[in-house]
């Protein structure tokens, strides 16, 4: 495919600033992304350069801003992907936005075709359902700094996820319904029922599926979705143990030490 000229310079600045872990300067007006597609072509060429680093692409996050509109994503790589108990190193990301999601892991693949994918299809890929937490970050100097696309094409500001104990009777868990709460260093820090603005989160998987595929990132076994934010964004520097739990899901749990 070839890539753009934009597209590979912005992707170089991104890719520069992660490996040096400091920030890329404000995006220039003839490098910003014209719209979705151009972002996620430089999102593309980001997962490529980055692959040997960070590991293959195995995991991705989707979100909505409401029910009815058309959902965004990004790819996440193997090394941005934690389990439950993990400690974030110090330094690994340059901040730390801690927010608790659903997530969900395929036990089956759904790999490129001629036909869309259906909602039954992608529903009987899906293995399990998660409690997470992302931790968001921004290769450029600060979340928000830079216009909606441009922090669209820098892997939608992902820093890492950490993923809780799975629960295979997943079908019947709606994320409208689910209470959530979100602990720093033990204290409550936000709790209410659903919070996620794309509604229903199962509705971004098909959506998601179909994109993957479209892109020639389909979807594999073990991928590991998340599905946006709950809670909001909350900004920690220091080390912090963070707990996300929803009713029906075992928690998940992090330490986090510090920028």
């Amino acid at each position: 495919m070839t890539v753009s000229h934009a597209a590979s310079a912005l992707a170089a600045h991104l890719v520069k600033a992660r490996r040096n872990r400091v920030a890329s300067g404000d995006v220039e007006a003839d490098l910003l992304p014209a719209d979705e597609a151009a972002a996620y072509e430089v999102q593309d060429r980001v997962a490529a350069l980055m692959g040997d680093e960070l590991g293959p692409v195995m995991g991705w996050k989707v979100g909505a801003s409401s029910a009815s509109s058309e959902p965004s994503a990004a790819p996440l790589h193997r090394d941005t992907i934690f389990a439950d108990g993990a400690t974030i190193p110090k330094g690994l990301c340059r901040f730390q936005g801690v927010e608790a999601e659903i997530a969900y892991r395929f036990a089956g693949s759904l790999p490129k075709r001629d036909a869309p994918w259906t909602e039954e299809e992608v529903f009987a890929a899906i293995g399990s359902v998660h409690a997470a937490i992302e931790v968001v970050d921004t290769r450029f100097r600060a979340p928000k700094s830079q216009p909606p696309l441009a922090h669209l094409a820098d892997q939608s500001s992902h820093g890492v996820a950490i993923i809780g104990p799975g629960k295979e009777d997943w079908r019947d868990i709606l994320s409208t319904d689910l209470v959530v709460m979100l602990k720093i260093d033990g204290v409550t820090a936000c709790t209410h029922k659903g919070g996620n603005t794309a509604g229903d989160t199962r509705r971004l998987l098909v959506w998601l599926a179909n994109h993957a595929m479209r892109r020639g990132l389909p979807i594999t076994a073990g991928t590991v979705v998340i599905t946006g934010s709950t809670t909001g964004t909350l900004f920690e520097e220091g080390g912090h143990a963070v707990e996300a739990s929803f009713d029906e899901l075992p928690p998940v749990h992090a330490y986090l030490s510090g920028l």
